[in-house]
């Protein structure tokens, strides 16, 4: 071996085949790394489809019954109004009706609340607030603020966290 081959490594790598060898390496690495990534990439991607329909069933099962629900509220207003018109004087002659009204009202708020809806029953005097009430009219009634509840129409109604129906109300417009 001369002293020119010594002091040159590249000749004795070329000899072997090993430059060939070591491209060949590299190349093979960056596929895996390509291919981990992928992997990766995919691998999220599952995760976030597991997590959204685990989130889109949840909704279904909390949600899924919202226009049943709002079908429902027509029939409590409907008993409600009913036993609220029942003059004083008719209210021994008809007691058997007005019992049997009010536990089908009672019943069907118990069926109501087991599903997740809930009353909103503003107050008069209660401040408007317009995520949960529907203003119906404004009208200046003294001894009153504006943006107070001056009338109730009806009554709101949630499912869970979310607005089924406003209250219907009426409302000062008072100048403060």
């Amino acid at each position: 071996m001369t002293q020119e081959q010594a002091a040159s490594p590249e000749v004795e790598l070329e000899d072997f085949g090993m430059d060939a060898a070591a491209a060949e390496l590299e190349a093979v690495r960056a596929e895996r790394d390509e291919m981990r990534d992928k992997f990766m990439r995919v691998l999220a991607e599952a995760e976030n489809s597991r997590k959204r329909a685990e989130r889109d069933r949840k909704e279904a099962e909390l949600y899924g019954s919202t226009r049943l629900a709002r079908d429902l509220l027509p029939v409590h207003d409907n008993l409600s109004r009913a036993l609220r018109v029942i003059p004083e004087e008719s209210r021994a002659a008809s007691s058997a009706l007005i019992e049997g009204l009010e536990l089908t009202l009672r019943e069907l708020t118990n069926v109501m609340t087991r599903h997740g809806i809930t009353t909103i029953s503003p107050a008069i005097g209660d401040q408007f607030d317009p995520q949960l009430h529907q203003a119906m009219f404004e009208a200046p009634l003294p001894d009153t603020k504006a943006g107070q509840i001056i009338q109730v129409m009806t009554e709101g109604f949630l499912l869970h966290d979310r607005l089924l129906r406003p209250a219907q109300v009426g409302v000062s417009s008072t100048p403060g």
